[in-house]
């Protein structure tokens, strides 16, 4: 496989697995030709300031670099502008900073409802990027909403964290995270040691401020500055996980909300990370079901699933023992080809790029499993890294209290073979991943019980590798009764509005657009 295809598959995943908000009319959230915001002020004159919405620029090397977004169909310019909110929301007469926001206005302004809120996940996803990349695919909710979106503080162009330079990236993404011996154990642990320690001579006072909590403080903020009364809000993902925080601090704001691809709210770091192996290798299973019914069309070796899933263990084994030719000097590594598999499992449309993959991998060529976990960890095809690694872990580190060494992650591995023979390791092994993080964290789960909140629409997704189906009934509990609105996507993939299935893009559109709320439990099927 050429470098170029590999490169563009990556790209195109990439664009569709982020993984993960614009202002209102002149007479609501107003613009003006001041310059950013910044400085210090009390708690009134951050909820009055006025947003100086203008041109975007292209996007900063921490949100992933590219163009500037052109305008949507019909000539709808995207504008940008920065909100200043606490550093401290304890302090929030204190210091400032800033975050980058942007938004496409309404069409129909005299039916405007107000403004949608998108956070698309990571944690560590540049809103500002993706919203744009995704504007077709929630062009319809355009009609009646300002589409807007944000880079959360940590994230992109709003006091980004960044912990390495890329050099030591490239190095440090290619290292052994499964170690075999207690020598490559203490090769982990001394790059988690200078990870963390670069994270925090970056990212200095922000550090401890960049958890959940303070960021739904900001999204509150942002919803009187943009002059709603309520937050109307689509959470995907990592998103989920923010907008119940938001429910639970102000559920009395909440308007029409939705949560696609949901987090589950119950589950600790232990939990989520063996919640995440198990719909690894469910999706994993279920792409090899898919070769094994496409016989002979399928290029993989194998006539079962174990037999094709075999094949891939086999493949992990020999790059553990040795790298193959990857891109340019660099090589594919065991933890980056399981990086890469993992990567075009986020959805069904990248099963062919994930089977072209693996049988060139298993030629000796391994530039597309390099690519995918390129686009996985932010990587562009000129060697920069976007911040959205960096930013996912110093988001998870500053909200989840648990901090599990090399040696406690190792004596729970068991379970995680026993759920995944194919990631259970990978996903084993990474619990240490704040082990040595220098800020504490903030809880053992998010707490998201809201009463009082308007209808929030739960969409889970069988088959959802990232987010397993189970967490958005975990959610629609947590939320309490009257609040959560179960909806069932039975498909593959990340995420349900943008699978292409015309009933679940039915129910959302009713609800965000005319207020109709489907009935819980309702079931749409894929295709």
């Amino acid at each position: 496989m050429p470098i170029s295809a590999a490169q563009r598959a990556a790209a195109l995943l990439t664009a569709s697995a982020v993984l993960c908000l614009a202002g209102c009319s002149d007479d609501s959230g107003g613009d003006s030709a001041t310059a950013r915001p910044s400085g210090t002020g009390g708690l009134s004159a951050l909820t009055e300031q006025r947003l100086a919405w203008d041109t975007c620029p292209p996007p900063s090397a921490a949100e992933g670099g590219g163009s500037a977004p052109t305008p949507l169909p019909g000539g709808t310019a995207w504008e940008c502008a920065f909100l200043r909110t606490p550093l401290d929301w304890s302090q929030p007469e204190g210091e400032t900073i800033e975050l980058a926001l942007i938004r496409a206005r309404a069409e129909d302004g005299a039916r405007r409802i107000g403004s949608l809120v998108f956070n698309f996940g990571g944690p560590g996803g540049s809103g500002v990027t993706a919203l744009p990349g995704f504007a077709a695919d929630y062009e319809s909710l355009r009609s009646r909403y300002d589409l807007v979106s944000f880079d959360p503080r940590g994230v992109g162009r709003s006091e980004p964290v960044e912990c390495a330079t890329d050099e030591e990236l490239d190095a440090y993404y290619a290292l052994d995270f499964t170690p075999d011996d207690l020598a490559e154990e203490r090769t982990l642990s001394d790059a988690q040691k200078k990870y963390a320690a670069g994270c925090e001579r970056d990212a200095g006072p922000v550090l401890p401020h960049v958890g959940t909590e303070n960021a739904a403080r900001d999204m509150d903020l942002l919803r009187q500055v943009l002059g709603d009364d309520e937050l109307h809000y689509f959470g995907i993902s990592y998103g989920t996980e923010l907008g119940g925080v938001y429910a639970h601090l102000f559920p009395e704001r909440v308007g029409r909300a939705v949560f696609d691809a949901v987090v589950d709210p119950d589950a600790g770091v232990e939990e989520g990370a063996l919640g995440q192996a198990k719909g690894f290798q469910l999706a994993l299973d279920n792409f090899a079901q898919d070769c094994v019914d496409r016989g002979d069309e399928c290029t993989l070796p194998g006539a079962t699933v174990a037999e094709v899933e075999q094949g891939v263990t086999d493949l992990l084994d020999s790059l553990d023992e040795k790298p193959i030719a990857g891109i340019g000097s660099r090589k594919l590594t065991q933890t980056q080809a399981t990086n890469g598999i993992a990567q075009a499992l986020y959805s069904k449309e990248f099963w062919p790029y994930l089977e072209q993959g693996l049988e060139a991998a298993d030629g000796g060529d391994g530039a597309l499993l390099l690519a995918l976990s390129d686009s996985m960890n932010g990587r562009n095809e000129n060697g920069s890294y976007s911040n959205i690694q960096a930013a996912n872990a110093a988001i998870n580190c500053v909200d989840f209290k648990e901090r599990y060494t090399l040696g406690q992650a190792k004596e729970r591995l068991p379970q995680f073979r026993e759920a995944s023979p194919v990631f259970g390791d990978f996903m084993g092994w990474a619990l240490s991943s704040c082990s040595q993080w220098p800020v504490p964290g903030t809880w053992d789960h998010p707490d998201v019980s809201a009463p009082g909140s308007a209808p929030i629409l739960v969409v889970g997704n069988t088959g959802d590798p990232a987010t397993p189906y189970e967490g958005a009934r975990a959610m629609v509990q947590a939320l309490g009764k009257g609040v959560g609105v179960e909806l069932t996507y039975e498909g593959e993939g990340h995420g349900a509005y943008n699978s292409g299935s015309a009933c679940v893009k039915k129910a959302v559109d009713g609800y965000l657009l005319d207020g109709r709320v489907p009935a819980s439990g309702t079931v749409c099927k894929d295709g």
